[in-house]
């Protein structure tokens, strides 16, 4: 019985790292993303702030993709590219926002006081379930078909735990790793204390450079979201895109092939996004217009 047992477990954990193993990409990119979320809070809150969305990644996962994933592929699979469309463009979005504000472009209010902790979780977990849901629907392509729904939901249920344990372990590293690098300076040890300031001295660089592949990682996935899901509705020039890049860098090499499906996924998101951005700023400008020209009329 337990020898049975322990080949089940096995067959399922073996299952979940060969599924896992093609999205590996998007686990990192939601590791470079989710530490913007975490600046500008106090130090003392951080842990707790990674801790909540972590559980909001978990309920997420359970809650919502699974179930959803499952539904959807037995009795509405159409509908999954166009739900993976609305969460492309969602990225591409908040891509493109990042990079205006980079150039000092704010389009909505801005928001020069402390940052509210729950509309940061809350922000953070609604990016975490786009590319959670990525990160689960490529992992259930990858399952067997002659799986059963207990095995395929008990394999699903692994990699939520998994990805999610590895995501955010490392987040909370990062936005601790000063704290660890002040404590080094402390160390009756000179070269300890000197690895400690260099460290302590880096951080502000390092999540610069994170927030920096951050917003490359969302216009990335986003537009690869978009590129490869309008081609599943009809839409075969985007699709033909990316394969004709394939095609064409093939003989280069996988890594040259992948550098140059990412480039253009994240220009593409890039300009999806502006064009989101722009079309929000226009839809809000005749909103205030309306508004103005309403009151006015009224004081008349």
């Amino acid at each position: 019985m337990s020898v049975g047992l322990l080949a089940v477990v096995d067959d399922i954990l073996s299952a979940a790292l060969k599924a896992s193993a093609k999205s590996a990409g998007v686990v990192i990119d939601d590791a470079a993303v989710t530490p913007q979320y975490v600046q500008g809070i106090t130090p003392a809150r951080e842990l707790p702030v990674v801790g909540k969305i972590a559980l909001g990644s978990i309920a997420n996962k359970f809650l919502i993709i699974i179930p959803v994933a499952l539904l959807l592929t037995a009795f509405a699979p159409a509908v999954l590219p166009f739900l993976l469309i609305l969460g492309g463009a969602f990225l591409c979005y908040e891509g493109a926002e990042k990079v205006l504000e980079w150039f000092g472009v704010h389009h909505g209010a801005a928001d020069d006081g402390p940052r509210d902790e729950k509309k940061l979780v809350l922000g953070a977990i609604r990016t975490d379930l786009i590319l959670s849901a990525e990160i689960m629907l490529i992992s259930l392509s990858n399952l067997d078909d002659d799986m059963s729904i207990w095995q395929t939901l008990a394999v699903l249920a692994v990699i939520a735990l998994l990805m999610t344990g590895i995501v955010y372990g490392a987040v909370a590293l990062l936005v601790k790793i000063d704290d660890i690098g002040l404590r080094m300076a402390k160390n009756p040890s000179r070269q300890v204390r000197h690895t400690g300031m260099r460290i302590v001295r880096s951080m502000p660089a390092v999540f610069r450079v994170i927030s920096v592949v951050g917003t490359i990682a969302m216009l990335w996935v986003g537009g690869h979201l978009l590129l490869a899901n309008l081609g599943e509705v009809g839409v075969y020039a985007a699709a033909d895109l990316l394969h004709g890049i394939e095609h064409a860098l093939h003989d280069l090499g996988g890594v040259v092939v992948w550098t140059g499906e990412t480039f253009v996924s994240a220009i593409a998101g890039l300009v999806a996004g502006l064009i989101i951005v722009g079309v929000l700023m226009l839809v809000r400008r005749l909103r205030h217009r309306g508004a103005d020209a309403h009151s006015g009329a009224g004081a008349h």
